[in-house]
């Protein structure tokens, strides 16, 4: 079962950076429930094989003023994957910081080690005014000068600062199929 994190303010936003990672995984036919970042329980957690964390609008950053609401991801045993602000949640909480530069549109990335079944280059749709800096912890993934594809070195913790949801969707199945 996954777990989807919501972690926007406004609940219209949810039309965008929630519904998508639905509507990928009900095509697919994988179960999953949806909580909000504020809401999340120890139950939710536990009654979930892997997590989600989505992204959300440009100026939302709510939940960067509650970062400590993510600190169950440094003790975490399943595979989580953030996207764009979930991306930034877990930089932070690992020790990453937080820059800022803003990069709308498509662009190409290179990845070069496989990362969720994708390697070379690849046009991916990025929405952002944040960053943050690669935790010591992290490998990159992507050649660009920010972090764009991560992966934590020994645990089955990724994050993308672009929108799969969007563009890639193939990186969302790859995920929840056996994020190999």
């Amino acid at each position: 079962m996954m777990l989807i994190i919501n972690i926007c303010k406004e609940p219209l936003h949810e039309l965008e950076f929630v519904r998508p990672l639905e509507n990928i995984l009900k095509n697919k036919k994988v179960k999953f429930f949806t909580r909000h970042y504020k809401k999340i329980s120890k139950k939710d957690l536990s009654k979930s094989d892997k997590v989600i964390i989505c992204g959300t609008s440009l100026k939302d950053n709510d939940f960067i003023s509650n970062i400590g609401k993510f600190n169950w991801i440094k003790t975490c045993n399943k595979p989580v994957l953030g996207i764009c602000g979930g991306m930034q949640a877990i930089g932070i909480v690992f020790g990453g910081k937080l820059k800022r530069k803003q990069e709308i549109g498509l662009y190409d990335e290179n990845f070069n080690k496989k990362f969720l079944g994708i390697k070379g280059k690849k046009k991916v749709y990025h929405l952002h005014d944040n960053y943050v800096t690669l935790p010591k912890e992290f490998c990159r993934y992507t050649s660009s000068e920010i972090p764009q594809a991560i992966k934590h070195k020994t645990r089955p913790v990724y994050g993308v600062l672009f929108h799969p949801e969007a563009r890639n969707k193939e990186m969302i199945m790859k995920f929840a199929a056996d994020i190999n």
